[in-house]
């Protein structure tokens, strides 16, 4: 008998935009939905810039399943923020149409060809409290906590970040 039922990942994918906000994270997550179907999205946030002066970002995290690995899930990130007009090469820290970053793919730990989990998860409010939302029970890996612990734990006056009211719909 052969068997070529493809394996079922399970990812997660931070999402920020703080030029035209609104137009690139509904570009971001229409983009998604097109390559991964169904997505569970957290809460929306707004959040000042970190590491910049800067406009104010649009951040939440995304759930989505895929049967791609993780070099095809981050190469189709970079098609998606291109077609978002992502400036490449620019300071870490500075303006950003869309930017899509792989945080959790399934259970794995790795540093290629993208580190996994990302480490943002455990210093970024505007990552770690969307990701609490919607992965609350799971473990991150290197840790042994779960995203809602690690949450609790937070120093929450590092970072403000508050809940705006926003609606996507798959197209």
């Amino acid at each position: 008998m052969n068997n070529l039922t493809s394996v079922q990942h399970h990812i997660y994918i931070s999402v920020g935009s703080n030029i035209e906000r609104e137009k690139h994270t509904k570009a971001g997550l229409q983009g998604m939905y097109d390559i991964f179907g169904a997505l569970q999205l957290s809460q929306v946030y707004e959040s000042e810039s970190v590491g910049f002066a800067g406009h104010n970002f649009y951040n939440l995290v995304v759930k989505a399943q895929t049967t791609l690995e993780i070099e095809d899930v981050c190469l189709a990130l970079k098609k998606i923020e291109d077609q978002n007009k992502r400036q490449r090469g620019t300071a870490k820290f500075s303006p950003r149409t869309l930017d899509l970053d792989l945080l959790l793919f399934d259970s794995v730990v790795s540093h290629e060809p993208v580190e996994l989990p990302r480490p943002e998860v455990l210093f970024n409010a505007f990552v770690l409290q969307p990701l609490a939302e919607i992965a609350a029970d799971e473990i991150h890996p290197v840790v042994g906590k779960t995203y809602s612990m690690l949450w609790q734990e937070y120093d929450k006056t590092q970072q403000q970040l508050w809940p705006i009211d926003f609606t996507w719909s798959a197209q």
